[in-house]
């Protein structure tokens, strides 16, 4: 069963950037298909960006409002996934969390629901 971390929130100025980690352990990120959701206060949680690789190819899905802004990537060999911001707004702030899709057979979920393992969350703030 793997065990994920996230770390880096904080708060930040509208138009400035922050850089999220997540960190697993007990189980090989390369066997899933990773995501970043996040719940603003009072809405639900929200897809935010997912990557999954296989063989020589990586695949990125990203939520409209986040596009150009977000990237995702993954290092297999720190077994961690990271969640570049740039360009943050304020409707941006919310927990963003982690999440490992076990379930991935060529196409990516968008729905927590979907996603077997989840870390803690960390928070980010973007002030206007």
């Amino acid at each position: 069963q793997v065990q994920l971390v996230e770390s880096g929130g904080g708060l930040v100025q509208a138009g400035g950037s922050l850089r999220l980690s997540c960190a697993a352990s007990g189980g090989t990120i390369s066997n899933y298909a990773m995501g970043w959701f996040r719940q603003a206060p009072v809405k639900e949680r929200e897809f935010v960006a997912a990557i999954n690789w296989s063989g020589r190819t990586t695949y990125y899905a990203y939520a409209d409002s986040v596009k150009g802004r977000f990237t995702i990537s993954r290092d297999n060999a720190r077994n961690t996934v990271y969640l570049q911001m740039n360009r943050l707004k304020p409707e941006d702030t919310a927990v963003y969390y982690c999440a490992a899709d076990s379930g991935y057979r060529g196409r990516f979920h968008y729905t927590p629901a979907a996603y077997s393992y989840w870390g803690q969350g960390t928070q980010v703030t973007v002030s206007s």
